[in-house]
């Protein structure tokens, strides 16, 4: 039995019927010709009309290949849109954390749904999400969304993955698939020197309230800031970082969690590639971090309010960091808590440490990421290589 067929439209009297009364208003008949076939489920569908008997063969032939070969969708598949597969798509992903979970949830809402929530699955296509990319990454005064390169990234990445959650049983590809994408610039990153650093922590523990009081979190400001300047952990990690997990006498710091805030509630899960680290501590950090160790629980976390809690990021950014930057004379280079992990790196990499070294201090899962985003900071030794290669030579030939 023939999984698809054309069938003549003219053994239908409704269909002559039809015929004969758009020729009486002048208008164009209805097409003769129409595609029918076997679904996988053995239903019979349409396949569209056509006006033409090879057009309809063509589509035929177009229908029993893709069904012969696995390939077939139902074409009301594609008619779905996108806002209805992302909620279910975003229902599925228990495999990954909360905050992440909230994250795409964000992401989804703020830059997703609004362009591509309506649009059925079948009409998006590859230059228009270029084209949106594009907008996410224009000032907000031009009708962009002013987002830097690692957000316009994240977006796409979301609306990619519930395209390609589509494949391939609604989509034959994912249209958001080599769009071309920007790439985190040098001037996003943001490298303090020696001086630099010493200043900001000076400026960040000396703060102080409008009515000249002790800010809340000036008496830890100081050694956490050299911490994440010389360590490159993520603040995040800082702030979760248990006194048991750091050993002065080792110089070593153990990462194995890291706070996020979800629906205003401060939750403690592992760090961000879900991996464990240990990252070592200079000398002189042995001193700024002994008085918040010595004497303390295990448990205790090693950085707190005055009043003893948990540090948020969003709090002491605005409350402290921001004016110790301004305090500090160094507003004005976007410096933000996660931007001192460029300085880490900077300054281990200016002190000869090597791409695997500085990819276990800073948790990168690969080592392809970490030259991606301080490759330029690494010396050129070329000249050094080829004067040791010429060495070598001579020394043999000389033998």
């Amino acid at each position: 039995m023939a999984r698809a067929w054309v069938y003549d439209r003219t053994k239908e009297k409704a269909y002559n019927d039809a015929v004969q009364k758009a020729k009486e208003a002048k208008r164009t008949p209805p097409a003769r010709w129409m595609v029918r076939y076997y679904d996988p489920s053995g239903r019979i569908k349409s396949g569209g009309t056509f006006k033409k008997k090879p057009d309809a063969e063509k589509k035929q032939t177009e229908i029993e290949n893709s069904l012969h070969e696995g390939s077939y969708r139902d074409p009301r598949a594609g008619k779905v849109t996108l806002g209805e597969m992302a909620e279910k798509w975003l229902a599925t992903r228990t495999d990954i954390k909360r905050s992440t979970w909230w994250k795409y949830r964000s992401l989804l809402d703020t830059h997703v749904l609004p362009r591509w929530g309506d649009l059925p699955l079948s009409a998006i296509h590859g230059e228009d999400v270029a084209v949106w990319v594009a907008q996410l990454q224009k000032p907000r005064d031009e009708g962009g969304s002013n987002l830097g390169a690692s957000q316009t990234r994240l977006s796409h990445s979301v609306l990619s993955m519930v395209l390609q959650w589509c494949v391939p049983r609604r989509l034959a590809v994912n249209p958001a698939r080599g769009v071309p994408l920007p790439r985190s610039s040098e001037s996003e990153h943001v490298y303090l020197d020696h001086v630099q650093v010493n200043a900001l922590t000076t400026a960040a523990g000396a703060l102080r309230t409008h009515y000249d009081q002790v800010t809340a979190t000036a008496h830890v400001n100081r050694s956490l800031i050299l911490l994440l300047a010389y360590t490159g952990l993520r603040w995040n990690e800082a702030a979760a970082l248990r006194v048991g997990r750091v050993d002065l006498a080792k110089r070593r710091v153990r990462v194995v969690t890291a706070f996020a805030e979800v629906e205003g509630e401060l939750i403690e899960q592992p760090p961000k590639t879900g991996k464990f680290r240990t990252v070592p501590l200079l000398p002189f950090l042995v001193d700024e971090l002994r008085p918040f160790v010595v004497g303390r629980g295990d448990d205790d976390l090693l950085f707190t309010t005055r009043r003893g809690t948990p540090l948020r990021l969003r709090n002491w950014r605005n409350r402290e960091f921001g004016k110790a930057v301004k305090a500090a004379g160094l507003d004005g280079m976007g410096l933000t808590p996660h931007k001192l992990r460029h300085t880490a790196a900077s300054l281990a990499i200016a002190a000869g440490a090597d791409v695997k070294v500085v990819q276990a201090m800073l948790g990168h899962a690969t080592a392809t990421m970490t030259l991606d985003r301080y490759g330029h900071l690494f010396p050129d030794r070329l000249d050094e290589v080829a004067e040791a290669m010429d060495a070598a030579r001579s020394q043999v030939l000389a033998a």
